[in-house]
């Protein structure tokens, strides 16, 4: 069966006809200034296949929760960052840029572009941030957005069977490259997903702020049943597994 399990921010385990992959990994309980009230354990991603990045920055990739996963485990990062994993013993780095493709296992790996400016700092290799179209024969496809903005050629990836979308962030405030309830929701008339699932919200706040709830992600299915009735909305508490349908 295939299945997707998000494990907050944007670290979701997807399988897709027994192939399994996991993105952005950031498993600690802090990442420089942003705290989340519990680790996520290695184990619990279960065996994995590979790993997706999908840009540079700090929360989404995580050297240090790299660390924890297994150094033969292949690697798809954005073009121009695999230095800093090469760096970290693994071996199997796979760089992409837009619309290129890589299959491990069962799944095909396209990236797309993703509305984002990227980088680690001012004298950090340039690479773009990409979003990920996972599919597999049989079990669907999968849309992991990694961090966006709206972009007209979104509409160029519908129709698809789900959905990994932004909807939030860390703080009060979204900088731009970043979709908000409203912008996700009108993101799905682009899309067409069957199924809608929000990351990217409620995990990490800074040290003295109230936890930020699961408000974003509530307000993101409210707009998208007005927007996109059609489209199923899941939310999901970090560590919840949402089973898929196989493609017919």
């Amino acid at each position: 069966m295939s299945r997707l399990t998000w494990l907050g921010h944007s670290t979701v385990v997807v399988d897709l006809g027994g192939t399994r992959v996991v993105t952005d990994p950031v498993l600690r309980g802090r990442v420089w200034h942003l705290r989340r009230d519990a680790d996520v354990t290695a184990d619990s991603l279960g065996p994995l296949d590979a790993i997706l990045v999908s840009h540079v920055h700090f929360d989404h990739l995580d050297l240090r929760s790299l660390r924890r996963l297994d150094r033969k485990l292949p690697v798809v990062v954005p073009r121009g960052a695999g230095a800093l994993v090469r760096r970290r013993g693994f071996g199997e780095v796979v760089e992409l840029d837009v619309e290129e493709e890589v299959a491990i296992g069962a799944i095909r790996i396209r990236a797309t572009h993703a509305e984002h400016a990227s980088g680690r700092g001012p004298f950090s290799a340039t690479s773009p941030s990409l979003g990920y179209v996972l599919e597999a024969s049989g079990s669907g496809s999968v849309y992991f957005a990694g961090d966006t903005d709206l972009f007209p050629a979104m509409s160029e990836l519908a129709p698809l069977d789900v959905a990994l979308l932004p909807v939030a962030g860390w703080g009060p405030r979204l900088g731009p490259g970043h979709l908000d309830p409203a912008g996700a929701a009108e993101a799905l008339r682009l899309l067409r997903p069957k199924v809608a699932v929000p990351i990217h919200w409620g995990t990490f706040r800074t040290l003295f702020a109230e936890p930020a709830g699961d408000g974003p992600a509530r307000e993101f299915a409210r707009l998208a049943g007005a927007v996109a009735p059609d489209v199923d909305v899941r939310v999901l508490a970090i560590g919840e597994t949402l089973a898929l349908e196989a493609d017919s």
